[in-house]
């Protein structure tokens, strides 16, 4: 299974949405935290062109915030980019 990179911070709702939304498929998840590491904030809005968080990439594939996320889920796409 691919690996999922979530750009995060602590405090941030969706974020949690996100991480248990994947923890509840089974997703390994690499979580970087824009707040506590340094240049993170940069490397995602480079990425992905956004600021808001979370941001979540499959690999190299982008795949939006959590709203973009939960969509996919449902629309069962998401454990096909997983595989």
């Amino acid at each position: 299974m691919k690996t999922v990179t979530l750009y995060t911070t602590e405090t941030c709702p969706y974020c949690r949405n996100a991480k248990s939304l994947l923890a509840s498929r089974g997703v390994r998840m690499k979580e970087i935290n824009i707040h506590t590491q340094e240049g993170k904030r940069d490397e995602m809005v480079s990425r992905s062109g956004r600021r808001t968080v979370p941001q979540i990439f499959i690999e190299d594939i982008y795949i939006g915030g959590f709203d973009d996320l939960a969509k996919l889920d449902r629309k069962g796409g998401l454990m096909s980019l997983l595989s």
